[in-house]
C-alpha cells in the first residue's frame, strides 16, 4: 500500500508539471524551442491533411514527438477550448514547475523572493507578471490552482514566451501555503493601498513572499489576515493604483536598486 501511494504521488507530481497549449501559433512556437519538452501533440482529423499539419508532423517526427489524431470532439476535451484550439493541442512538460509541498521540503537556503498571486484573472496581466518575474532576480511565482487566470495561449503570448522558462510553484490555496511559509521563517507581505509601511522603508534580510491581489478588490481578506506585514507603494498625482503587472515588476526587481 505504501509503495502504491508513493507511485501515485510520483505520477501525480509528473503530470502536475504538464501544461496543455492549443492553437497553431502557440504549438509551432513551442516546437521551435529545443529546450521545451513535448509529451504528445494532438491533431483533429480532417478529410485532407493541411499544409500546416504536415509541417507540424514533420517537425514532430524530427524531434521524436508522438502525434495522435483525434475526432474534433475528442480534441476539444483535451484543449478544453473548441472555439480557439484550431484543431491542434500539445502536452508540454515543465521541470521548473513545482508543487508547493516539494518546494517546502527543499526551499533555497539563501534569501529569496516569491510573488504570490491572489485573484489575477486577466490573462494579459498574468502573462506580463510572468515575464517580469522571470527576467528578475526573483525566485518565482506562487500560483494557487484556483482563482487566477488559466495558463493559456493568451498568457503565453502576454509573457512573450517566458512562461516556458518561468519558475512556478503551484499550491492548492494561499490560505494553506502562507501559514506553512511562515512556519519556515518566510516573511509574508500583502500589498495594499492602505498598507502601514512603504516598500521603500521595508528592508529585510529574510526570505519574503509578496502577495498581489486583484486590481478591483485587492488581496482577499482571508489571505491578507494571514500575512505578517501590510505594505504599500506610495503614489502621487491623485493616482490610486497601478496595474498589478507593474507592481509585480517593481517588487521583483526591488533588490536591484
Amino acid at each position: 500500500m505504501v509503495a502504491d501511494t508513493k507511485e501515485y504521488l510520483n505520477r501525480k507530481n509528473f503530470y502536475e508539471k504538464f501544461l496543455t497549449v492549443y492553437g497553431k501559433n502557440p504549438v509551432l512556437e513551442a516546437l521551435k524551442n529545443p529546450d521545451i519538452i513535448f509529451h504528445k501533440i494532438h491533431i483533429a482529423q480532417t478529410k485532407k491533411i493541411t499544409d500546416f499539419n504536415k509541417k507540424i508532423i514533420q517537425v514532430a517526427e524530427e524531434r521524436g514527438i508522438e502525434v495522435i489524431t483525434h475526432t474534433r470532439k475528442s480534441l476539444s476535451r483535451i484543449s478544453k477550448n473548441i472555439n480557439q484550439d484550431q484543431g491542434i493541442a500539445a502536452d508540454l512538460y515543465f521541470d521548473n514547475h513545482h508543487l508547493f509541498p516539494d518546494f517546502i521540503k527543499s526551499m533555497p537556503k539563501n534569501n529569496f523572493t516569491l510573488i504570490a498571486l491572489d485573484g489575477i484573472t486577466n490573462p494579459q496581466n498574468l502573462g506580463m507578471i510572468i515575464r517580469s518575474v522571470t527576467a528578475s532576480p526573483c525566485y518565482g511565482i506562487l500560483l494557487p490552482n484556483k482563482g487566477n487566470a488559466a495558463l493559456s495561449p493568451l498568457v503565453i503570448k502576454a509573457s512573450a514566451g517566458t512562461l516556458f522558462k518561468s519558475t512556478l510553484i503551484k499550491c492548492n490555496s494561499l490560505e494553506e501555503a502562507i501559514p506553512r511559509l511562515r512556519d519556515k521563517g518566510v516573511i509574508t507581505c500583502a500589498l495594499s493601498g492602505a498598507g502601514e509601511t512603504s516598500i521603500s522603508e521595508f528592508k529585510i534580510e529574510s526570505p519574503v513572499v509578496y502577495v498581489l491581489g486583484n486590481e478591483t478588490t485587492g488581496v482577499s481578506k482571508s489571505v491578507s489576515n494571514l500575512c505578517t506585514h501590510q505594505i504599500k507603494i506610495p503614489m502621487s498625482g491623485g493616482v490610486e493604483s497601478l496595474n498589478v503587472s507593474v507592481v509585480a515588476a517593481l517588487l521583483a526587481f526591488n533588490t536591484c536598486f
